[in-house]
């Protein structure tokens, strides 16, 4: 078979994964996925709308929440594509150029979700250790320059993945693993040297995600240290509670991120290529949905508000 040379993305193409088991079933496959999706965008939506329209809400906690509604809404808007078209309208051929451009999306909303988790947790952090200091310690200034920080590292870090993928050799026609791009996926088709991008690859993976992953975990750390030294138990339990909306939002992202790669470097053969499949969707399309959910069901003031919309008349 002919090999097509890398700086023409126009003159290869890539055929989009079913389930394993079910490409006969798509279209039923179809109705958990939109459902998926719809949760999605109408929890965060309503999460956002909720803190801009209530005064009372514009405070650190809920700022950040806002963003980790938005980073969850970028990163359904960059999977919905080519799932629509595999599972809705059959299509499972996509060109390299909207494949790179695609995974380009989605490996930033990841690590921008990664940061705003971060960013809860220094906010929680700060909450419980400096609880005096906490409103001048995070004013709405800062806030907003973290979260442009945030999206300028994510962006900045990931704009070359697209121009290195440019440069490798691909077969005209390759099959990926699932029903979207992932830089992983796309590199392993390369019959080029991929040195240099998986190079690159680790170390973003590195100075983002794993990085993040250390400094939540040593947030926790401290926040831990301080509540373990308050002598009340029902002030240790308050200052847990205000903890466990962000501990079960930063497990849903992470648990299944760190079986892929686990999988991924240690069990790929051994296991059936369904594990697999079913992390990956986790990863990108379970925490978009439950967030909210889980945040509405554990924070009083956003389920207050979501009890108002739904009856007005009864508040």
């Amino acid at each position: 078979m002919t090999i097509s040379k890398h700086s023409n993305a126009s003159s290869f193409f890539f055929i989009l994964m079913d389930l394993p088991g079910l490409e006969a079933s798509h279209c039923w496959t179809a109705i958990p996925i939109c459902f998926i999706y719809i949760l999605s965008v109408l929890g965060n939506i309503t999460i956002m709308h909720i803190v801009k329209s209530v005064p009372s809400l514009h405070t650190p906690m809920y700022l950040f929440l806002s963003m980790l509604s938005m980073a969850d809404l970028g990163l359904s808007a960059s999977t919905l594509p080519s799932m629509v078209a595999v599972f809705l309208l059959g299509q499972r051929i996509i060109g390299a150029a909207a494949c790179f451009m695609q995974l380009f999306f989605i490996h930033t909303f990841s690590v921008i979700e990664s940061a705003v988790l971060l960013a809860m947790a220094f906010d929680r952090c700060v909450a419980i250790r400096e609880p005096l200091r906490y409103a001048t310690i995070l004013t709405t200034r800062r806030i907003g320059a973290i979260g442009l920080a945030v999206v300028i590292r994510s962006a900045a870090l990931h704009l070359p993945l697209p121009v290195l993928l440019g440069r490798l050799t691909f077969q005209p026609v390759s099959a990926l693993s699932h029903s979207y791009c992932v830089h992983p996926d796309v590199l392993r088709l390369s019959s080029s040297s991929t040195v240099i991008n998986s190079g690159f690859g680790l170390f973003v993976m590195l100075s983002t995600l794993g990085m993040d992953a250390v400094l939540i975990l040593l947030s926790y750390v401290l926040i831990l240290k301080t509540v373990l030294s308050i002598a009340s138990n029902a002030e240790r339990l308050k200052a847990f509670n205000t903890c466990i909306s962000h501990i079960c939002a930063v497990l849903l992202f992470y648990t299944p991120l760190v079986s892929l790669s686990m999988i991924h470097r240690f069990g790929k053969k051994k296991l059936p290529a369904q594990v697999y499949m079913l992390l990956s969707y986790l990863h990108f399309l379970m925490p978009p949905m439950l967030n909210p959910i889980v945040y509405s069901v554990k924070t009083k003031e956003i389920r207050v508000r979501i009890l108002k919309m739904l009856h007005p008349k009864k508040h």
